[in-house]
């Protein structure tokens, strides 16, 4: 039997309109991008890594980052993501896909390893340990989502609205409304955060500009030591941050 490939794709592009260029922002003098790079590569159920962007002049600089940090890559639509995510796990030969936006700073390699056992072992055809997704109690900004070639082949094949082109979460799960979308009558599912580490209030992930302080100050105060945990990171908030932002607020 030949192996099935899980396949991680990370959607990035330069031409965000809420933060333009935050995929290559600074920290502690790497890219945004490359942190997560470093960071995916850690989880051991991973078989390839694509970073998968546009095919804007603008966007080449993400793949010279790509080729520098030794994975593949993938150019496509700029706003039809199903098409993009379809037609790189074509080239890649993917059987289960996961789905990671660069603007998820702190992913969470261990757990990105749990989500994939759980979801083999389920058939589902997404899972999602996405903050609050099913009253998972993640943190926001450390998840990912994965789900069945199959099931993004009927996707492609069927869904026609715009909006839902453009997000592909949406044609499985609603993470606003908390509503599972009805279409295609996909199976999906989560797993419990660890009690250690669940902190639904978290928010790790960057829109805006101003997202970018406290993902700044969290690498600058673990320096070097870029394998860090969520569980270093929630320590570091609650004992550093926290304390010290609450002194200085009194």
């Amino acid at each position: 039997m030949i192996p099935k490939k899980c396949v991680l794709i990370i959607q990035a592009r330069t031409g965000s309109t809420r933060f333009p260029k935050k995929v290559l922002s600074k920290i502690n003098g790497i890219s945004l991008v490359e942190h997560i790079i470093y960071r995916v590569k850690k989880a051991k159920k991973i078989d390839k890594i694509i970073l998968a962007t546009t095919l804007k002049k603008e966007d080449d600089i993400l793949c010279r980052i790509a080729k520098k940090n030794n994975i593949y890559i993938f150019r496509g639509s700029e706003n039809d993501l199903v098409d993009r995510y379809y037609k790189a796990a074509i080239n890649y030969n993917a059987n289960f896909i996961l789905r990671l936006p660069a603007d998820n700073p702190i992913p969470e390699p261990k757990e990105y390893d749990r989500l994939i056992k759980y979801h083999l072992k389920t058939k589902n055809d997404f899972s999602s340990n996405i903050c609050n997704f099913k009253g998972n109690g993640y943190p926001d900004g450390i998840g990912v989502e994965i789900f069945n070639f199959k099931a993004l082949k009927k996707i492609w094949k069927f869904q026609k609205n715009k909006r839902f082109r453009e997000h592909i979460a949406l044609n499985f799960y609603d993470y606003n409304k908390k509503k599972a979308y009805k279409k295609f009558g996909f199976k999906i599912g989560t797993i419990k955060c660890p009690a250690k580490i669940s902190r639904p209030n978290l928010i790790l992930d960057i829109n805006y500009k101003k997202d970018l302080i406290l993902i700044k100050k969290i690498y600058r105060f673990f320096n070097k030591n870029r394998n860090f945990s969520i569980f270093d990171v929630i320590n570091w908030y609650d004992n550093n941050y926290l304390k010290n932002y609450s002194t200085k607020n009194k």
